[in-house]
């Protein structure tokens, strides 16, 4: 696979208006969808001048993989942080059963399917994502003597965020049959590695989850 290409761009990451046209691209994906997301509709969102899109991304597509890729490096962010903390399977497991980029992630591979340029810029972070949690779960089987071939961490860490996916898209149609079960006999067998989760860790998760709710909806 070649290398996602760089995003271009003719003027500073730092630019308020920049920041604008990401903000406006956000909310309209989330209020209407990925297809809504037109150089006139954006321009009209943010307030802007439409040849400013393509003065800061070049393209269109450019736009949408800068989009891409301010998320996914705020979620590396957090993940790096649930995953070097005391509980790291808790920290993995609160952020995979996190609904709050649900939508978001959704248009992305929606948009995808027909854009190769945002599916591979969606590849290549996955596989960053995918690195960092099995070096936790395998580094945290082996503090706790845990066989690796009865118990193989890639298995188990599949596992864990398959679950956690199909959890949330049956829950976007209202199905929450077997969830609670499901939830619970996965929490036990990290509550018997981990210990309860700290209130203080699932303070600052919850506080994350309204603050970026709270965003959006501003």
């Amino acid at each position: 696979m070649k290398p996602a290409r760089p995003v271009r761009t003719s003027a500073p990451e730092s630019s308020d208006a920049r920041t604008a046209l990401l903000d406006a691209a956000e909310r309209l994906m989330l209020d209407e969808g990925y297809a809504a997301v037109s150089s006139r509709r954006l321009a009209s969102r943010a307030g802007l001048d439409p040849g400013l899109i393509y003065y800061y991304f070049g393209t269109m597509d450019d736009l949408f993989i800068a989009l891409f890729r301010r998320g996914a490096e705020r979620s590396l962010e957090r993940q790096a942080q649930a995953l070097s903390s005391e509980q790291p399977l808790w920290g993995l497991w609160d952020m995979a059963h996190d609904p709050s980029d649900t939508a978001l992630s959704g248009e992305f591979v929606a948009l995808a399917n027909h854009r190769k340029a945002i599916r591979a810029e969606i590849a290549a972070y996955s596989k960053k994502f995918r690195r960092m949690q099995l070096e936790m779960v395998t580094r945290v089987f082996e503090s706790h003597r845990i066989d690796d071939e009865s118990w193989p961490p890639a298995f188990v860490l599949l596992l864990l965020t398959s679950i956690s996916r199909q959890l949330r898209i049956e829950e976007t149609f209202g199905i929450d049959i077997g969830h609670a079960k499901t939830i619970a006999f996965i929490e036990r067998r990290i509550r018997g590695l981990e210990g309860e989760r700290t209130p203080r860790a699932t303070r600052r998760g919850a506080t994350r989850v309204r603050a970026r709710r709270m965003g959006r909806r501003s």
